[in-house]
């Protein structure tokens, strides 16, 4: 959690292309709650300057309780610094159904997990190269049972997954599980990677959710291959309660779940570190309704919510949600995306009403 001081500050990056319009729209809503929270706003991508406003954002950031970021196509460039240089390493990517969400599943109701992704290692930390540069490395492939032939033309990926940041996600998934069981959910931790064809890295992620999830026999686990995760994630949602994964399926499969309960508009995130978070919308910055004032502004307002409550401010945390899906359970004021015709800033004021 957050420090227990009365007042907090929140840093606000509104992100690219559509993303601001998103963000105004979050940022209205947030406003009109009245709480005791300093926003401290950057420009919009377009308006980033590299070094100048990198150097304001990391000491902003460094401030700060929390930040609330909008989407980026890569000109907002402090998303670096919040994910790797305050070790953000849990992304937690709920997906809940909510009457008025357009899912295509014949039965969403009672749709309610969350993915626990690792956010800061596998094949994200951007170790690749020409293959010719392992030549000195002689590696055997376990597959081919021979000698990686490094004379051909191509390119190679690492995938890194380390015991810190394994039993961290871990346990930070069995806690979260262990509070939704108290709220009354589930209970239950399912963990998938692709542990049959890497045993050695994927085996060792499920090695480690699993010698964690032993510490907690009140709740249940279970664990599946990674392919045949994704099958039961689209068959039987409903089964699910907390699910841990490594970074690259944590991204993939956090959009399908999204997808299920009706689409990115609707997904939230926030990327939780031992002293820092922060919260920002699942989905892209969608350029091409760019200027449209049409961008749906839920999975932005939804994400704020869960930073309240990661601010202390639970309870206007679960009045903000709430009025969100008020307004879904009403029908009457959706976005596009959602089958109605009412503008980013209807919606707000919208959720305002329903305050």
């Amino acid at each position: 959690m957050a420090n227990q001081s009365a007042n907090k500050t929140v840093v606000v990056f509104p992100g690219d292309d559509a993303s601001p319009e998103a963000m105004n729209a979050a940022m209205e809503v947030l406003r009109a709650l009245s709480l005791p929270i300093n926003y401290v706003e950057f420009p919009p991508g377009d308006q980033w300057v590299r070094g100048e406003t990198d150097v304001r954002a990391r000491a902003a950031i460094d401030a700060s309780d929390a930040t609330l970021f909008g989407s980026t196509s890569g000109k907002t460039t402090a998303i670096t610094y919040l994910r790797w240089g305050k070790e953000t390493y849990a992304n937690v990517r709920p997906a809940k159904w909510s009457k008025g969400y357009r899912s295509p599943m014949a039965n969403p109701d009672g749709i309610d997990f969350v993915i626990v992704r690792e956010n800061l290692e596998d094949l994200y930390l951007g170790l690749e190269g020409p293959l010719e540069t392992l030549e000195p490395l002689k590696l055997h492939s376990r597959i081919l049972r021979r000698q990686l032939d490094t004379r051909q033309h191509g390119i190679y990926a690492i995938k890194v997954i380390t015991e810190r940041n394994t039993r961290r996600i871990a346990d930070f998934a069995c806690r979260l599980a262990q509070k939704r069981k108290r709220a009354g959910g589930k209970g239950k931790l399912t963990c998938t990677s692709k542990y049959n064809m890497l045993p050695a890295a994927d085996g060792y992620f499920r090695q480690i959710v699993q010698e964690t999830a032993a510490k907690y026999p009140e709740i249940r686990y279970e664990q599946f291959i990674v392919d045949d995760f994704a099958r039961r994630l689209v068959a039987s949602p409903h089964d699910l309660d907390v699910v841990v994964m490594p970074n690259l399926y944590g991204d993939i499969l956090s959009d399908a779940a999204a997808g299920i309960i009706g689409g990115l508009g609707l997904a939230p995130s926030g990327c939780y570190g031992e002293n820092y978070a922060y919260f920002e919308s699942v989905h892209g910055t969608a350029p091409d309704i760019m200027g449209m004032g049409i961008i749906n502004p839920s999975a932005t307002i939804l994400s704020a919510a869960l930073m309240l409550e990661y601010l202390d401010f639970a309870e206007a945390g679960r009045r903000l949600e709430a009025a969100v899906r008020k307004v879904y359970s009403d029908g009457r004021v959706l976005t596009p995306d959602q089958g109605g015709r009412a503008k980013t800033a209807d919606f707000a004021r919208e959720v305002i009403a329903n305050l």
